[in-house]
């Protein structure tokens, strides 16, 4: 890994990530859920802050742009399609720009589906994917304004990553995730060891991401639509991939 990664616990659930590129001395925030716990880190470590990415326009991802631009300058990047509803944008991103930290190149994924233009940002040399509440560690996230076959198509872009990527996601939300999981996959012994490993973490107050996307392969349903034994225990040994991704986000959703 060629850059650095911090993940920030802010706001009762969310996280942050800052990206800092030692040789460039170069640091960029991923979301901003509040000002104080990022800009606490930023001083403790002696970085400056270049660059603010958004993902999507939620106010638990943006909050904290106003404050921390004001104390850093940052410039503000985000989504074209969400600008009508993001702090002012020093750059408007579209799926398929490449941005960059230090001499990394990151590429932008349309993710839609939380929200529609919700972006994804994945660095290849370091292996690091910032997917805030689209792909979740052990879920997905709620369909507040895509239909289930965006999720789907959006969800089938991270899948192609390579499996050692890091999923960075934005909130803690594995525990209720994996116990979800557990109901429509209980035979899977890889998300009963997994289940067991963050029930230990949590107890311990550590945090459950960033995860391996291989860990998520394994154990997320809403990657996993086309496993037959998640499919017969369903009822839905003939239909879609993308039919038992819409059954299984529905089934979340009453969870």
């Amino acid at each position: 890994m060629t850059l650095s990664l911090v993940t920030i616990p802010c706001l009762k659930d969310n996280y942050a990530y800052l990206l800092h590129d030692e040789a460039s001395d170069e640091t960029v925030l991923i979301d901003a859920p509040e000002a104080g716990p990022i800009l606490a880190e930023l001083k403790k470590r002696g970085w400056s802050l270049d660059a603010i990415w958004l993902t999507h326009h939620h106010w638990d991802h943006i909050d904290g742009v106003g404050p921390i631009v004001e104390a850093t300058s940052a410039a503000v990047l985000g989504a074209a399609a969400d600008s009508h509803r993001l702090p002012p944008l020093s750059r408007e991103l579209v799926e398929g720009d490449t941005i960059k930290i230090g001499a990394e190149l990151a590429q932008v994924i349309d993710v839609s589906g939380h929200t529609l233009g919700h972006i994804a940002f994945y660095l290849p040399v370091s292996g690091m994917a910032f997917t805030a509440d689209s792909l979740m560690a052990a879920g997905c996230g709620r369909l507040f304004e895509g239909t289930p076959d965006l999720m789907f198509a959006s969800l089938a872009k991270l899948r192609k990553l390579p499996p050692e990527t890091l999923i960075c996601s934005g909130h803690e939300y594995t525990t209720s995730n994996l116990a979800f999981a557990a109901t429509v996959d209980p035979d899977n012994q890889a998300l009963h060891a997994r289940s067991a490993r963050v029930a230990k973490a949590r107890a311990e107050g550590r945090a459950t991401v960033p995860s391996r996307l291989a860990g998520e392969l394994a154990t997320n349903p809403f990657l996993r639509a086309d496993d037959p034994h998640i499919r017969q225990r369903l009822g839905m040994a003939d239909a879609t991939d993308a039919q038992v991704f819409t059954q299984l986000r529905a089934m979340k959703d009453r969870f």
